[in-house]
């Protein structure tokens, strides 16, 4: 126990007391220090003995206290709560840091991790856990931000659709400007860029409102409002889309800009009626990042290699698939990136347009207007371009144009909705579009996921064991010799462990891809039927690699933690690295007696009384 000695030594407890504190943390759970606040030793005091043991400077944080922003940045939230430690103070190039536990494996290396990446000094301080988690709400600033909006606004607020109502309509904007709901939605808006989200979902439940945000793939849940301001919330997000204010049973979709840390930033906006009121997702199109490349997006070597070829062919289709949120309008960004724009007429038909870029002409559809892709596609025709891009091939009518712009001499890009490379062949047969016209247009196919990067300081190795490698043997085993040089020789994977860049071990998202080059024996299988096993057996012939493959291939390549490849390899990867579990430990049933008074002090280290507890 790290304060009993010290305790008992300055006559703030006995053996009685010690006893009693290590049952309750046996039976309850409890820390140390709660139990000893709790039966009445001054915090203070404790602060002192704290001090005292560490030999390093304390301070009490009471709940009010607030962090400045321009601090807490210098360490991250997660790596803050996972290491409890925060940063309190920055004077003169010296970052002070207050932690729980100054001997906790690893915050050092961490703090010397942050130090050398900021460029800073660091200093120490110890605290408590009650001051500690004080100082950690700082972190929740939208929360402070919000709750400060939220007490502008009166107990029994009417709606803001029902007082839009009362007004003309010139006088919309400006009842929407003054509205503090409005403080409230620029505040989401503004956490949700600085924090890398892709989406924010604002979600009506029976007693909450609740903000969630969609970061690296997963959603967080990061603000509750009271259910009462939802309508005005709502009415908000209406005014900035310019959707109707009065319509509440059927979906809208709108779009707005806001200009946030001087950039420019474009939300998508749906909004759905439940069975608790209206849902709002807005996807946020940050303009101003500019699209990626292949590198940028982790494709393999060979896969890029692949790709690259399809898009010097002067004709054809490269068809991307995957479902929502996996990446392919980003991938056809950087396909668009390694066109020669100089010298080719690049047309993109897009929904919306997510990125500019130079050289290439973009034009956003609009179905509300009957501007749509298969009317578009058949405007750009008119265009004389050299390549068009797509954004979505959602109908059968879209797509037989787009083979019409591959027959006739133009390079067609575009996505579609199927589980794998193969797939894209059968949905195109599904949708209507012959045979004998998917053969000769179709230049590949490419099927995609995303996965978290790991964050490779501080990771982890797992060796690959006996078991590890039958399973990868077998994963490869009909893979043509010739091509088993793509798969890296490293010896270990690497497992994902908390750091001081990141509390969970990742950060950002890497692209999973399997690419299909239509080849002529594939063209043929694809006319005498399309059996997608045919097929398979022709491109592995090839050299194809599936999802999966490409899977393990970054987890070799250290790209990605093993758990990840678990998700696109089922169980055979974790059963070949599982570790015994761990014994099962006995927790003794919590101690009914009752807590012992705590006993005056005597010399006591610093200047505060003990009252003892009745």
């Amino acid at each position: 126990m790290q304060y009993a000695p010290l305790l008992k030594e300055h006559g703030y407890i006995t053996d009685e007391h010690i006893a009693y504190v290590q049952g309750r943390i046996q039976n309850e759970g409890l820390t140390e220090e709660a139990v000893f606040l709790e039966i009445g030793v001054p915090a203070d005091a404790m602060r002192g003995l704290l001090a005292q043991y560490y030999d390093l400077p304390t301070r009490a944080i009471d709940a009010q206290v607030r962090i400045k922003n321009d601090v807490l940045q210098y360490i991250a939230e997660e790596s803050a709560k996972h290491y409890r430690m925060v940063p309190l103070d920055f004077v003169n190039g010296t970052l002070t840091v207050g932690v729980a536990d100054p001997d906790m494996p690893g915050i050092r290396d961490a703090l010397n991790f942050i130090a050398s990446n900021r460029g800073v000094t660091y200093v120490l301080e110890v605290l408590l856990e009650q001051d500690l988690e004080h100082a950690l709400k700082s972190y929740e600033n939208i929360k402070g931000d919000v709750g400060e909006a939220l007490g502008e606004i009166d107990t029994d607020i009417a709606s803001l659709d029902e007082e839009v109502a009362k007004v003309g309509d010139n006088e919309i904007d400006a009842l929407s400007e003054d509205a503090p709901v409005t403080k409230i939605v620029s505040t989401v808006l503004r956490y949700a860029i600085d924090g890398r989200a892709s989406d924010i979902h604002i979600e009506p439940y029976e007693t909450l409102l609740v903000v969630r945000f969609r970061i690296d793939g997963n959603l967080v849940r990061s603000l509750e409002l009271p259910k009462r301001i939802h309508p005005s919330v709502i009415a908000r997000i209406k005014i900035l889309s310019q959707l109707r204010l009065d319509e509440k049973r059927k979906p809208q979709d709108g779009r707005f800009s806001v200009k946030i840390h001087n950039r420019k930033v474009d939300f998508r906006v749906s909004i759905l009626p439940t069975s608790h009121g209206e849902k709002v997702v807005m996807r946020i199109l940050d303009t101003m990042q500019g699209a990626r490349t292949f590198d940028d997006i982790g494709i393999t070597p060979h896969v890029a290699a692949v790709i690259r070829k399809a898009l010097k062919a002067p004709h054809g289709i490269v068809l991307l698939s995957g479902p929502t949120g996996s990446g392919k309008t980003t991938t056809l960004y950087a396909m668009l990136q390694e066109l020669d724009r100089e010298r080719k007429n690049i047309i993109s038909l897009e929904d919306p347009v997510e990125y500019n870029i130079e050289g290439i002409s973009q034009s956003q559809v609009r179905p509300e207007i009957g501007y749509t892709f298969a009317s578009g596609l058949r405007s750009i025709l008119r265009q004389d371009p050299d390549v068009i891009m797509v954004g979505e091939i959602r109908d059968r009518e879209t797509a037989q144009l787009a083979v019409q712009a591959a027959l006739t001499g133009h390079l067609v890009l575009s996505t579609i909705h199927t589980n794998s490379a193969i797939g894209v062949i059968t949905r195109l047969i599904d949708m209507g579009v012959d045979p004998y016209l998917i053969a000769p247009t179709l230049r590949i196919a490419i099927a995609q996921r995303l996965v978290q990067r790991i964050v490779k300081e501080g990771a982890e190795p797992v060796p690959r064991t006996a078991a590890l490698n039958l399973m990868l043997d077998k994963q490869f085993a009909d893979l043509p010799p010739q091509y088993l040089s793509r798969i890296p020789s490293a010896d270990h994977f690497l497992q994902a462990r908390p750091s001081a860049v990141s509390a969970t071990g990742k950060s950002g998202r890497i692209a999973m891809l399997e690419a299909l080059e239509i080849t002529d024996d594939i063209q043929k299988i694809i006319l005498e039927g399309a059996d997608e096993q045919r097929i398979y057996e022709s491109a592995r012939a090839n050299g194809f690699t599936t999802l999966r493959e490409d899977a393990i291939i970054h987890a070799l390549n250290h790209d990605v933690s093993y758990d990840e490849v678990e998700v696109m390899t089922g169980e055979e990867l974790a059963a070949a690295v599982e570790e015994p579990p761990a014994p099962e430990t006995v927790v003794a049933p919590p101690s009914e007696e009752a807590p012992p008074v705590v006993a005056e002090q005597v010399a006591p280290p610093v200047a505060v009384a003990v009252v003892p507890q009745p």
